[in-house]
């Protein structure tokens, strides 16, 4: 069977190709879908349907553009009441895409309108399941996120419904099939990701801790509760605009990409309310920055960051970014619905620092440098990692503050004595310092590294726990 996993590790997902004699279908796609469209030009076929597992929460599908551009049918399982047009199908309802066939199983639970699509191949055979965020390699998804869209649906009535449609739906299903999930790890949807993403069913229900065949319902939802953290802010809003629509990207890149010299710049971020994001890397931030400019860098989990830090999806943005990576910034900030890029600085940091116009730094030490301090001080060492990462293993006496929650937990971080940030490798630490700094705090330095290198040192380490979660 002809079938492709297409994965985006910034936001940990997949997407899925599936052709046969001239006709293809996407399932789950991103919200830029001109590689799809390359991609089935490579075979000289014609996509016929989008299918869609669910309403996403982590990022904005492509389903609208998609289909517009090349008159495919978007299909969503049943329940599904889309604002536009799509074809609602019916449980067990077949699709033929060329000679292969798509079989919908509802596999309600994680929403109620979540679909499992079972793949059968030109000689009948069934081949493998797209299990969209009903099924992961390792784990299931989420329970606790359509309550936040709709409120009577609990997350113990959503668990209950995902306990049935797995032993209904899922586990009767041949072991020798391919499971296909919509994410891996990294992703907020689920708690204990693999970094796998793909499996055979067999081996899931040998070793996926909610597939256990002796489970008990109350004991799958305990199970499936224990350890879930609130799911990023942004989640619900991104819901709404798959169920809703939203505007082209092709207009959305046309506002973005409107490029500012230094002067300009300035006189925009200055008569509108304009974030200024900044997506260099950490350690070329620090060196220098414009004022007031938070940064998330690009190279890591830069989507899913912008949607936890970034309240209003609806934000006017102002980007710096390297030169030549204006386009992949607006495109990856519209991932997740964030949409309101209104330009970028023309030639990147560097043409602002020839302007003469004014920098700003961020003050970083190594790993050894805090390693000295703390042997001839009390340091205050903040760390803001998740909590899971802190309860697993931590510098003594640090105090956890999760960069999800800074903005919530000013409160707790001294304006009035130096302390020191942390994480994991220095990614997040830097993001907090830059959204300190535009809070008027000063006095405080980022570990180069984070946690990574302060192991490497003397610096007490508590001992070692398994995290019950990776969330």
């Amino acid at each position: 069977m002809k079938i492709e996993q297409i994965y985006t590790g910034c936001i940990a997902h997949a997407a899925y190709y599936l052709e046969n004699n001239g006709e293809a279908a996407i399932f789950d796609p991103l919200r830029e879908v001109q590689p799809y469209i390359d991609r089935a030009r490579k075979d000289n076929a014609k996509i016929k349907y989008v299918f869609e597992t669910h309403f996403h929460a982590d990022f904005v599908s492509g389903h609208l553009d998609l289909a517009k551009k090349e008159g495919a049918i978007i299909v969503y399982g049943p329940t599904a009441k889309p604002g536009f047009e799509a074809f609602v199908a019916e449980d067990n309802q077949v699709f033929k895409v060329g000679n292969y066939q798509v079989k919908v199983l509802h596999t309600p639970g994680h929403t109620m309108e979540s679909t499992t699509y079972l793949l059968i191949d030109e000689t009948g055979k069934e081949h493998g399941i797209i299990s969209g965020d009903t099924l992961f390699i390792g784990d299931v998804g989420r329970p606790d996120l359509a309550q936040h869209v709709v409120a009577d649906l609990t997350q113990d009535k959503l668990a209950r419904h995902l306990f049935h449609s797995l032993r209904t739906k899922i586990m009767p299903l041949s072991d020798d099939l391919i499971v296909y999930p919509n994410h891996g790890a990294g992703s907020a949807c689920g708690k204990m990701m693999s970094k796998e993403t793909t499996d055979t069913l067999g081996n899931q229900k040998k070793t996926n801790y909610a597939l256990r065949p002796d489970m008990t319902e109350d004991e799958f939802v305990k199970e499936l509760l224990t350890g879930l953290t609130n799911p990023p802010g942004y989640f619900p809003k991104n819901v709404l605009m798959n169920i809703q629509g939203y505007e082209s990207l092709d207009l959305v890149m046309e506002r973005g990409k409107k490029a500012f010299n230094p002067a300009e710049f300035e006189v925009v971020a200055n008569e509108t309310r304009a974030l200024i994001l900044d997506t260099r890397r950490p350690e070329d931030f620090a060196k220098g920055f414009i004022p007031n400019s938070i940064n998330i860098g690009l190279e890591s989990n830069f989507a899913m960051w912008v949607g936890e830090l970034i309240a209003d999806i609806k934000q006017e943005i102002l980007l710096v970014t390297y030169p030549g990576k204006e386009e992949e910034s607006i495109i990856r900030l519209s991932r997740v619905g964030y949409d309101h890029a209104i330009g970028y600085l023309d030639g990147g940091f560097d043409s602002w620092v020839k302007s003469g116009k004014e920098i700003d730094q961020s003050n970083r030490i190594t790993a050894e440098e805090l390693a000295v301090q703390m042997r001839h001080k009390n340091v205050i060492l903040i760390d803001v990692r998740k909590k899971s990462e802190y309860l697993s293993e931590h510098v003594e006496n640090a105090i956890n503050i999760p960069l999800n929650e800074i903005s919530n937990r000013m409160a707790e971080i001294p304006k009035d004595k130096p302390f020191v940030l942390s994480c994991a490798g220095g990614y997040r630490s830097m993001i907090a310092a830059s959204i300190l700094k535009q809070r008027g705090f000063e006095n405080f330095t980022d570990v180069i590294g984070g946690f990574s290198e302060i192991k490497k040192t003397t610096v007490p380490i508590t001992d070692y726990v398994c995290p019950t979660t990776l969330l």
